[in-house]
């Protein structure tokens, strides 16, 4: 028998308005001086605003970096490195979608550092080359309920030389505390929510998926994938209801630690077209689901039917698990194929094949994948044809 490794996630204060024991947060971890890492749109908020104000009634120094782009880069977490630096700051509140938290988590983790982030992508033992002891304490706050990079060891960094997303891996990206407080999800937008969904969906239905034996993250998936069924449409519809936003953000931190597992082909074609093309990442999983479903099919089609039935579908076969991807992403009004949101003189397909054959994710999917399979793919997903 095989051996594997099985790493569970984290404290998580789960609740209506839990964002207010943020600076007990703090304190618990004897951060005095946070850093609070955030996107541009979010640091003008007032959710932020108030988070600045109440860290400050309570003595905390708070500063906050927002220079952060929807695709973050490494020029952001150099940028941050240096702004954490210069105000002596001694922790890092990560808050926001999956580009403020992947940001936040790497500017604690290369806070500490001598070598390049680039040093640390996740390939083999690369992240044992970091130094432990100087990585600074994480309190992680999701605003969208999409990536789940609250309960990641990971964060997703373009690297503007090359024009690919690196995954950064090393265990202590995994925040120390992690808020999930649905009322900083209130005021997000239906096309938001329905793109944030569907990548927490991405990542239920790949780790499930994938190959290797782990029933731990398999029965977290599965309840993922239960939970986006019940209430991703509720949310969407009405973005108000907080027991909907509730679910979904704990959906989204649930795909994001079943996803340890390993992921597939929905991330490895993913990751490039948001690199090079800037297509939300949520969005291109949504797009890409069915044509990677229909090219697995062979490999999965027993795994699909059990969805099926703990979804309880009408129709408890692989392609009645396909007809309600197709009818979710219908009402979600998420386009049909890749085509719809990259023009056919910006698509280039042997560099994208390329890219998305050499990602991280490549080696979890079911079937082996070859640079001629990468390319029938986004073929396949441009025409909107399928397997």
């Amino acid at each position: 028998m095989q051996n594997y490794n099985w790493n569970y996630p984290t404290t998580m204060w789960v609740g209506e308005n839990r964002v207010k024991d943020l600076s007990s947060a703090c304190k618990k971890l004897n951060i005095k001086k946070p850093l609070l890492v955030t996107d541009k749109g979010l640091s003008k908020s007032k959710i932020v605003q108030d988070v600045v104000s109440l860290l400050k009634t309570e003595n905390l120094a708070v500063e906050v970096y927002s220079n952060v782009v929807g695709n973050p880069t490494g020029s952001n977490v150099e940028e941050g490195v240096e702004f954490y630096k210069n105000n002596k700051c001694d922790g890092v509140i990560a808050f926001g979608g999956g580009s403020g938290l992947d940001v936040g988590k790497a500017i604690a983790f290369m806070s500490g550092q001598t070598l390049s982030i680039w040093e640390f992508e996740d390939i083999g033992d690369n992240w044992s080359k970091a130094n432990p002891d100087t990585i600074a304490p994480i309190v992680a706050i999701p605003t969208t309920a999409g990536t789940g990079s609250e309960t990641g060891r990971a964060s997703v960094i373009l690297n503007e030389k090359t024009g690919e997303k690196k995954i950064i891996f090393h265990p202590k990206f995994l925040p120390s505390i992690v808020i999930l407080d649905p009322v900083l999800t209130l005021e997000l937008p239906p096309k938001i929510t329905a793109a944030t969904g569907m990548d927490a969906l991405a990542h239920c239905l790949e780790a499930y998926c994938a190959p290797g034996f782990h029933p731990m993250a398999d029965g977290i998936a599965l309840e993922g994938m239960g939970l986006i069924n019940k209430w991703l449409l509720k949310a969407f519809k009405n973005g108000k209801d907080i027991e909907a936003r509730m679910n979904m953000l704990t959906a989204a931190s649930m795909g994001s630690t079943a996803f340890q597992k390993g992921l597939g082909a929905i991330h490895s074609l993913s990751h490039p077209v948001n690199a090079l093309n800037n297509v939300h990442h949520g969005l291109s999983n949504a797009i890409f689901m069915p044509y990677v479903l229909t090219f697995n099919k062979k490999e999965i089609e027993k795994k699909i039917v059990k969805v099926c039935e703990f979804l309880d579908l009408n129709d408890k076969s692989f392609n009645g698990f396909l007809n309600w991807v197709l009818n979710l992403r219908k009402e979600l009004d998420i386009p049909n194929k890749l085509s719809d949101v990259i023009k056919e003189n910006e698509f280039d397909l042997e560099r994208l094949s390329k890219m998305a054959l050499a990602d991280p994710s490549t080696s979890g999917n079911p079937k082996k994948l070859t640079i001629d399979d990468m390319k029938v793919m986004y073929q396949y997903s441009m025409q909107g044809k399928f397997f």
